[in-house]
């Protein structure tokens, strides 16, 4: 028995040699490589080249301020600002802004503010205006006068004038007929007309008289009559 189990052995192994390919095993392939986005690469390199720009073009803005007006304490509508209203500041020049620079400060000093002021604004031209200043003890009323409610010679800052109450269509010939009722007034300053021709008339009215023209005002029933110049 045992030669014949020895040579099925053989023969099994003989076949099984037959069967084996010949030559070098394939090596397992693993998958293409991963390789490297170019792309990419070249959007860090332009962020970080941006980024470097930014930061020497900050430094560069930052080494080339200017000088100009800042309110050095608060200034009140209407007060005519004086010197000591004023300080210098250092600031970097931005499109947005339009501060008044330190060498046009005679163009603000001795003309009123335009609005109150806090303490560190920035003055541009906006802030100031050239109409005449408002007295102590005074109040200030905007008028909207139409065509017809302004006599045809132009209004000037200082310009002494009657606010006279106007009949509506509404008032019987009696009250129409008895002397209207006038208010004096002085003229602070005359805007700009709109496209109707209709003008805001800065006046300026003792306080008693103050909420009576600005009643007048709200309905539209006022006139402006300018009385003769010196």
């Amino acid at each position: 028995m045992a030669p014949t189990l020895t040579r099925q052995r053989r023969a099994a192994a003989g076949d099984a040699a037959k069967g084996a390919p010949s030559g070098p095993l394939p090596v397992a392939d693993p998958g293409p490589r991963r390789s490297r986005r170019p792309a990419l690469i070249a959007v860090g390199v332009a962020l970080a080249a941006v980024g470097g720009l930014t930061s020497a073009y900050l430094n560069v803005r930052a080494a080339h301020r200017v000088e100009v007006i800042a309110v050095a304490r608060p200034i009140p509508a209407g007060k005519i600002i004086a010197a000591d209203d004023l300080k210098s500041a250092s600031v970097i020049p931005d499109p947005a802004l339009h501060p008044v620079p330190v060498s046009r400060a005679s163009d603000i000093l001795g003309k009123a503010a335009a609005a109150d002021l806090p303490t560190g604004t920035l003055v541009t031209d906006a802030s100031v205006r050239t109409g005449q200043p408002l007295r102590a003890g005074k109040d200030v009323v905007g008028v909207l006068a139409k065509v017809g409610q302004l006599p045809a010679q132009s209004l000037q800052a200082g310009d002494e004038v009657q606010v006279v109450s106007t009949p509506g269509p509404q008032d019987d010939k009696a009250a129409t007929a008895s002397r209207p009722s006038t208010i004096a007034a002085t003229v602070l300053q005359v805007g700009e007309p709109d496209a109707n021709g209709a003008r805001v008339v800065d006046l300026a009215v003792t306080p008693m008289d103050s909420p009576v023209v600005a009643s007048w005002a709200a309905t539209g029933r006022v006139a402006i009559v300018l009385k003769a110049r010196s």
